[in-house]
């Protein structure tokens, strides 16, 4: 049996791994790396891969795919889940399900085996793409189907002399481009935060400082002045410089894809200052009608992604919306960073709509009289005045 795991590194990719080479399975563990992963973790992973009983071992950087196929209209739509969770696990998991299927294709492989448990999101998403890119190819979730715990993986392991850190692995850490997602035993309830020990960033910033992010066409075109034509790389250099103040952090409690109830928790420094970063800009440049509409179909965009569908056709049509909508999104953005805060200072943009050529709000008007003023009140209390004149209603 030709077997391709979609490897993480992680303890149930690892335990996968590992299982089926000792059923005597060709695997070939195929790390996805979506721009989080530096040489010494892949080469960490690699090892461990070879320890499990792996024939072959390839890593794939899809960082710039993941980019331009979601992480780009992420930043157009200010997208958080439920106001809160900048989907830095659901928008990167579909990418690499469809980076595994296609390798899988290109290399005839008999079997595709993957990590998910049965009670998360990941093995829709999966298994959803593999269903329509390569459904002539088995697929096996062992963990969901053998419903392995992950005290038992951890036995397992340790038997066969896997050599990882398995205190770190009390804890799911998902790391990937857009943020690093973290579930563990406090996750599992309602009322607990995490440790800090779970966070993989700590603060280490001690002195506040502003951060300058250029935006060009809703994209990010410089930080601090250095001008960035790799967008990867800019996100990267954003990370570089919030992360040591342990910003981003927050617990996200969503409805999951199969319909229950979920609890996560997340640092995410660059995601969550360039989303608010790209949001302020929008605020001063766009229209009133332009926001409207960019925010409900961002929100549709957000949980279709998050969903997994983002190879439904009706993606690309939004997509082109919200592209649209960023041809003046063009500026500076001041960002003020403390050690476990930000907030916008604010912002510089020829395209600015806060232009005192019109007025200065609550000092000065230039755009219409006094009497426009009396004629407009008028107008617009129109329907309201009817409707209690007719009706005779108190408030």
């Amino acid at each position: 049996m030709k077997t391709l795991v979609a490897y993480s590194g992680g303890l149930d990719t690892t335990w996968v791994t590992t299982y089926l080479s000792s059923k005597g399975e060709d695997v070939t563990a195929l790390m996805i790396n979506s721009g989080a992963f530096g040489k010494d973790e892949i080469e960490s992973a690699k090892d461990r891969a070879f320890q499990g009983g792996a024939k072959k071992f390839e890593c794939i950087d899809i960082s710039q795919d993941y980019y331009n196929k979601t992480v780009k209209y992420m930043i157009y739509g200010n997208m958080l889940k439920n106001n809160t969770y900048p989907m830095s696990v659901s928008s990167e998991r579909i990418i690499q399900a469809i980076a595994v299927a296609n390798y899988a294709k290109e290399h005839k492989f008999d079997k595709i085996a993957h990590g998910c448990t049965g009670a998360g999101n990941d093995q829709v998403r999966f298994e959803m793409v593999f269903d329509i890119l390569c459904p002539e190819i088995e697929v096996q979730a062992l963990v969901r189907e053998q419903n392995i715990q992950r005290v038992d993986e951890i036995a397992f392991l340790k038997e066969k002399g896997i050599k990882m850190n398995f205190e770190k692995a009390k804890y799911s850490i998902n790391k990937g481009l857009w943020g690093t997602s973290i579930g563990g035993k406090e996750t599992l309830s309602s009322n607990l935060p995490l440790p800090e020990e779970a966070y993989p960033t700590h603060c280490t910033a001690k002195e506040d400082s502003v951060l300058t992010i250029e935006f060009e066409k809703g994209e990010i075109s410089a930080v601090n002045g250095k001008k960035f034509t790799d967008k990867v790389a800019a996100i990267r250099e954003v990370e570089s410089i919030t992360a040591p103040y342990a910003i981003g952090r927050d617990m996200h409690i969503g409805d999951t894809i199969i319909g229950i109830k979920g609890r996560v928790g997340f640092e995410a420094a660059a995601p969550m200052v360039i989303i608010k970063a790209h949001h302020a800009l929008e605020k001063h440049v766009l229209s009133k009608w332009q926001i409207y509409w960019k925010d409900n179909i961002s929100q549709w965009y957000g949980n279709r992604l998050h969903e997994g569908m983002i190879l439904e056709p009706e993606m690309r049509d939004l997509e082109k919306f919200l592209e649209s909508t960023q041809d003046k999104v063009s500026g500076k953005v001041f960002v003020q960073l403390k050690p476990y805060s930000f907030f916008i200072n604010g912002i510089e943009s020829e395209h600015d709509l806060m232009t005192s050529k019109f007025g200065v709000y609550g000092e000065e008007n230039k755009a219409f009289t006094a009497q426009d003023i009396v004629g407009f009140t008028k107008v617009v209390g129109i329907q309201s005045k009817i409707w209690y004149s007719v009706n005779n209603e108190k408030y």
